[in-house]
């Protein structure tokens, strides 16, 4: 069982980036995803950057994928995409790729390019759709985070060949994209001169209802939930149906969390001990809903 870490849903300045994945690199992660997937006005790394980080953790024998932005707005969002494509087509540095929008799938089959990811905004949710994937060169599938274990199931079943799988395991659910940022409203900004304010926001914008229960998170163009998806205390019912495990990154304590799936993937901890030891380590309370095909936001103790 693989370990990821998913790329950085967050916008944080630029010092901070390059100290945070200085540690990973010394973490248990198997697999890293760099690049900027949700808004293309985050500037604090731009390619070149995310690629030179990627040469530190290959180094240190992690496996790099460059992942592709979800929404692509602009002919520069394109060209960002197309050199992605080209690093991975002329093996320089030659990292593999996860697509995350169709744009992405078209340019890597037209380069001839056959060990990509699908990734999570592909919204795979049957056979049929994954298997165009594979003929399309996919080889690893990132499940969409609302796919329920038995769900998850049924598709690997139904497969007339199995492709290496991995589960949003870890961080608070990317629900949704937009054209609009969400940040820049809150302050009363428009989206052209949001001033960056996502950079001073290590995990997004909490929002609460009028009861005052958590609600969404805010995160510029991206809507996250606001309860953090957590499996460690799943895990024997999900390793069966995967590869690998994905979690995303936090503002704090994100090694420490890689080191509980660690010892529970290799059986030095309890499933529910690692749980209850992640308690103190996560921004919110956990959720596990939509692993059991329940709401997302529910915390569900199978009987």
């Amino acid at each position: 069982m693989k370990l990821a870490l998913g790329p950085l849903l967050y916008y944080w300045p630029r010092q901070s980036v390059l100290d945070f994945y200085a540690g990973i690199a010394e973490s248990s992660v198997n697999s890293v995803y760099l690049g900027e997937t949700v808004c293309s006005r985050r500037h604090e790394l731009r390619l070149e950057d995310w690629l030179e980080v990627g040469a530190v953790l290959a180094a240190a024998g992690k496996e790099v994928v460059m992942s592709s932005q979800g929404l692509i707005e602009s002919e520069s969002d394109l060209k960002v995409l197309r050199r992605i494509v080209r690093q991975a087509a002329t093996g320089q540095p030659g990292f593999r790729v996860e697509a995350n929008d169709m744009g992405a799938v078209r340019l890597l089959g037209a380069a001839g390019i056959t060990n990509w990811v699908a990734g999570p905004t592909l919204n795979i949710f049957n056979p049929a759709t994954l298997q165009l994937m594979m003929d399309a060169g996919a080889t690893r599938w990132a499940v969409a985070p609302e796919m329920s274990g038995a769900a998850l199931a049924e598709v690997r079943a139904a497969l007339a060949a199995p492709i290496e799988t991995e589960v949003f395991a870890y961080g608070r659910l990317p629900l949704a994209h937009s054209a609009r940022c969400f940040t820049a409203r809150h302050f009363n900004l428009q989206k052209d001169s949001c001033e960056f304010r996502c950079l001073s926001i290590m995990d997004g914008i909490a929002l609460s209802t009028r009861e005052g229960e958590p609600f969404l998170t805010l995160n510029g163009v991206q809507t996250q939930s606001a309860r953090v998806h957590n499996l460690l205390g799943d895990l024997p019912t999900v390793m069966p149906h995967a590869e690998v495990l994905r979690i995303s990154p936090q503002g704090s304590h994100t090694p420490a969390i890689i080191e509980l799936f660690r010892k529970v993937v290799d059986g030095d901890l309890s499933p529910s001990a690692a749980l209850d030891a992640s308690r103190e380590l996560m921004v919110e309370a956990p959720c596990n809903g939509f692993w059991h095909g329940r709401a997302g936001v529910e915390q569900y103790i199978a009987a």
